[in-house]
């Protein structure tokens, strides 16, 4: 059988990306011939180095994961730059999507999207029901312009755009970047450091109290696919690990403490803000369609996370 699908991978060399691109090259799939392209290759806020990345490799299917990110304290000093960045990527894959003539994009959201005040858990309904966080709105309403997107290129042409939001996503390949990860990596980057230096504390920004779902990055990759195979619908998924497995920031903090064997003393820096304290959502949706998806454990993956980490320290994100 020949190549039936040719998919291009935006945001390809990141966290997500890499975890598809390790599961892809496992099942060797005859029919598909996927394309994983990072930032080097294309700046995709450009319109026509967008163009050209489309011409160069003629996909069939997208899966959209290229975005301006950062962690909590990034994302509050630089909204306007996560907005119009975000703004522009988005409307130049979509659009050159729609003009090449894409048979189906799964762009990547996030549960910060949501609502700040709201009812818990969320789920896919509630999206634009109110504003998101004041800490991350750049980013957030540029990613919920994804949805009003995909809803408008469908009611206009046609095309099946849709949309994943992952709830918090950690794993091999994260950025680990101080200044710009996200909490488990930067987590893992400081204790990292702590323990190279001989040192007995651990100090972690924030109560520690704050609450969220966790999703390792090879499942996210294995749903990702899935997506893109058998999900045929534009309106938005979820994708998250079940409300009973909501972890505190602390717990993370307890878990890497674990996984790098430190017995020293975890502190925990009060006079830093926590941002939203909660966005437990629901995947009753996901689990209506993939009811027999499995898991990794929230211990195992960040073992593996850190035993990653200190295995390629000298060529990871820092």
């Amino acid at each position: 059988m020949g190549v039936e699908k040719v998919i291009l991978v935006t945001g390809g060399t990141g966290l997500v990306g890499q975890a598809i691109r390790e599961l892809v090259d496992s099942e060797k799939p005859t029919d598909e011939l996927w394309v994983f392209v990072g930032s080097k290759e294309a700046d995709l806020s450009n319109l026509e180095q967008t163009k050209s990345l489309f011409e160069k490799y003629k996909p069939t299917h997208v899966i959209h994961l290229a975005a301006m990110v950062g962690g909590l304290f990034h994302n509050m000093s630089h909204n306007l730059d996560f907005l119009r960045t975000n703004i522009h990527i988005n409307d130049n894959v979509l659009e050159t999507s729609y003009r090449t003539g894409v048979k189906k994009v799964v762009s990547c959201l996030s549960t910060c999207i949501f609502p700040d005040k709201t009812t818990y858990p969320i789920d896919e309904t509630m999206v634009h029901l109110g504003p998101p966080h004041p800490s991350n709105f750049g980013y957030s309403y540029a990613k919920r312009l994804i949805d009003i997107s995909n809803k408008a290129y469908f009611q206009q042409h046609g095309c099946l755009f849709t949309s994943v939001i992952p709830c918090n996503v950690f794993g091999p390949h994260d950025n680990f970047n101080l200044q710009s990860s996200h909490v488990i990596p930067g987590l893992i980057r400081k204790l990292h450091c702590v323990v190279e230096k001989g040192e007995d504390k651990f100090t972690v920004l924030g109560s520690g109290k704050p609450l969220r779902q966790f999703i390792y990055s090879r499942d996210l990759a294995r749903l990702f696919v899935w997506v893109l195979r058998y999900y045929e619908d534009v309106e938005p998924i979820i994708l998250s690990v079940d409300e009973k497995d909501e972890v505190s920031i602390s717990h993370a903090a307890e878990k890497i403490a674990e996984a790098f064997g430190f017995s020293g003393h975890l502190i925990y820096d009060t006079s830093m803000a926590d941002g939203q304290f909660k966005k437990t959502a629901s995947n009753a949706k996901l689990r209506q369609l993939n009811p027999d998806f499995s898991f990794t454990p929230f211990p195992v993956a960040i073992k593996e996370t850190v035993d990653w980490f200190k295995e390629n320290y000298n060529s990871a994100r820092l």
